[in-house]
């Protein structure tokens, strides 16, 4: 069982950055592949990108350039640093964990195991 908890989010202008960390509880965090979604209001959770446990990431191409996935093992912590920001990334962002191993499914929400409980952010014009 891992449960996920989401902080860093907030209300920011364009252009501007935030950080968001995820953590982890349980000893085997680094045994996860860890993933970024985002909903918006009337759309469906979007897949921005994900982070195998040897640190090696993957994105999107909407946030790819902009958007920043890492892991601290240590600290059973995953961040998502996001640069340039655009009103069009307002959303809920969550964290989700993965055990399978592989490809197949990475950019579907039902390819992980546990969420986190999400955070808003806001970016305005």
């Amino acid at each position: 069982q891992v449960q996920l908890v989401e902080s860093g989010g907030g209300l920011v202008q364009a252009g501007g950055s935030l950080r968001l960390s995820c953590a982890a509880s349980g000893r085997t965090f680094s045994r996860y592949a860890m993933g970024w979604f985002r909903q918006a209001p009337g759309k469906e959770r979007e897949f921005l990108g994900i982070t195998w446990s040897g640190g090696s990431t993957y994105y999107t191409d909407s946030v790819k350039g902009r958007f920043t996935i890492s892991r601290d093992n240590a600290k059973n912590t995953v961040y998502l640093q996001m640069n340039s920001l655009k009103p069009e990334d307002t959303a809920v962002y969550y964290c989700a964990a993965r055990a399978k191993y592989g490809t197949d499914g990475l950019g579907r929400p039902t390819g992980y195991d546990y969420w986190g409980q999400g955070t808003q952010v806001t970016v305005s014009s």
